[in-house]
């Protein structure tokens, strides 16, 4: 399955030069005609796109993690990261799922692809995975220190709204807070993460 990739508001127009190669972020530059038709400089950052995964346990628990990283302070996500260079958006998913819980999973469902941020050039793919299996231990990078930790639907819900977590996935906690005010949102939301 092919999976389209979300356009930028403001893309890195063809003749934007490179003007800095980071390990995880470039800036690009370019000449930009304004209203009153001067020229101003104007500038964009590109970094990797990543994948987010909300598995979902046979018994409707949904697995997210408890992550430190180096230089970051500590917070609660789904499992996800980088996409890497060539890689399939779903080869992607699966391999981070795998890496962050030790799961694989019959049935990959995308609920949302986005750019989060005008001025990078990013997207974010947040899938719901069902079907999971326990295959393996926890593969982690060196910069990650992961626990594993499930909660259950209404639980999710409450994320956005408890002041002492920080939450990792801030592009679909509109979403999240929509299913807890919305009826109609909840049983949309409700029917995704059915196991």
């Amino acid at each position: 399955m092919k999976i389209e990739r979300p356009k930028s508001k403001q893309p890195i127009p063809e003749n934007a030069k490179r003007v800095f190669q980071g390990v995880i972020f470039d800036v690009y530059q370019w000449e930009q005609e304004m209203f009153d038709e001067t020229k101003a400089v104007f500038e964009k950052a590109k970094r990797p796109d990543t994948v987010v995964v909300f598995p979902v346990l046979p018994d409707g628990k949904i697995i997210l993690t408890e992550q430190e990283q180096p230089g970051k302070a500590p917070f609660i996500g789904a499992t996800g990261g980088r996409i890497d260079e060539g890689e399939e958006v779903l080869d992607a998913a699966r391999r981070e799922l795998l890496e962050e819980s030790g799961y694989t999973a019959r049935e990959f469902i995308l609920w949302d692809a986005r750019q989060p941020v005008g001025k990078i050039d990013w997207a974010v793919f947040t899938f719901v995975a069902k079907g999971l299996e326990k295959v393996a231990d926890l593969h982690l990078d060196p910069g990650e220190k992961i626990k594993i930790l499930t909660v259950t639907f209404d639980e999710l819900l409450d994320i956005p709204t408890n002041k002492k977590i920080y939450f990792a996935e801030q592009e679909i906690m509109l979403k999240l807070m929509e299913a807890k005010l919305d009826p109609k949102k909840r049983e949309e939301l409700e029917e995704l993460f059915k196991p």
